[in-house]
């Protein structure tokens, strides 16, 4: 079996929570797991073979008591650090700068533990079972650049099964060819969900734009070959060179890098399909239904009752 790794995005868990440190996550499993724990549940069923955890130095402690001791018990375990000050030789972090550079530099942070393919998700989101099993199905065959060509993959979910009951979201729409590859994808804030279990968007003279509920939207999820590393040292430094006045606040984001890639056909990216619906906190009123919809599943055979 090819090795393959996931790497989960943590470095931002602390503040997100309320924190510097990870003890305020929530618990959303009748056994008392985090939705990480789900996430890594179903990346082993899948077929992964190791975990790497995106974290900060100062959050290490907490977060190895948490779930990352735990986790080394079922699978190749290994930390990578995102800190403001990791830049290329010759680059210093301007002063006033509070958090690290973004999810492209959270996966550069990796560059010296991944050396396989992979795929990378958010810590706190709950993606289900088929987005893992096709990611991987992909990185297994995957093949490294060649000919001026990357070749990579990304999860996509339909629009109506990411929705917030509680306000508007941001979402990637996607756009794909003929051959369910993405061509953009296309931005979008403030969706809200509709009477009926539509979708839309609010037009500067509040007039109510609808989308297609169906449409398949990007959750973050992606799957890459470890020559991408290489894109993205290239692309730090050019995202560095080119810092305005925005230095305080600018990231350097995996979508705008992937979108820059398409934009000058330097990759193909296939699209997987998923039907399972998407869980995230993104206001405090989403905990209990996220609670309840994972109760759900475990009471479906999904997952057992306790996973620890």
């Amino acid at each position: 079996m090819r090795d393959t790794t996931l790497v989960i995005m943590a470095a931002g868990i602390g503040s997100r929570f309320g924190g510097g440190g990870v003890k305020q996550l929530t618990s959303f499993g009748p056994g008392g797991e985090i939705i990480m724990d789900y996430s890594i549940y179903d990346a082993i069923e899948a077929g992964f073979t190791k975990i790497v955890f995106v974290i900060r130095h100062s959050m290490e402690k907490d977060f190895r008591e948490i779930i990352g001791d735990r986790i080394a018990k079922k699978i190749k375990v290994e930390y990578a650090y995102q800190e403001i000050e990791d830049l290329p030789i010759g680059y210093a972090a301007p002063k006033g700068r509070e958090k690290p550079w973004g999810t492209g530099q959270a996966i550069l942070a990796c560059r010296n533990v991944v050396h396989e393919p992979f795929a990378v998700i958010n810590a706190d989101d709950y993606y289900g079972k088929d987005a893992f099993r096709k990611v991987r199905g992909f990185l297994s065959e995957a093949t490294p650049f060649s000919s001026g060509h990357y070749h990579f993959c990304m999860a996509g979910f339909i629009l109506k099964n990411t929705l917030s009951e509680h306000g508007g979201v941001t979402r990637g729409i996607c756009r794909l060819n003929e051959n369910g590859e993405l061509i953009e994808v296309l931005e979008t804030k403030d969706i809200i969900k509709t009477f009926g279990g539509g979708a839309a968007v609010y037009s500067a003279n509040a007039s109510l734009i609808r989308l297609d509920p169906e449409s398949l939207v990007s959750m973050n999820f992606w799957g890459f070959t470890p020559d991408f590393m290489d894109e993205l040292e290239e692309g730090f430094q050019g995202f560095l060179d080119h810092l305005d006045t925005n230095a305080l606040k600018a990231e350097y984001l995996l979508p705008t890098i992937v979108d820059r890639m398409l934009k000058e056909d330097k990759v193909d990216i296939t699209v997987l399909p998923s039907n399972d619906h998407w869980f995230g906190v993104t206001f405090r009123e989403d905990v209990p239904i996220v609670k309840q919809s994972i109760l759900e599943l475990v009471e479906a055979g999904q997952y057992p009752r306790s996973l620890y």
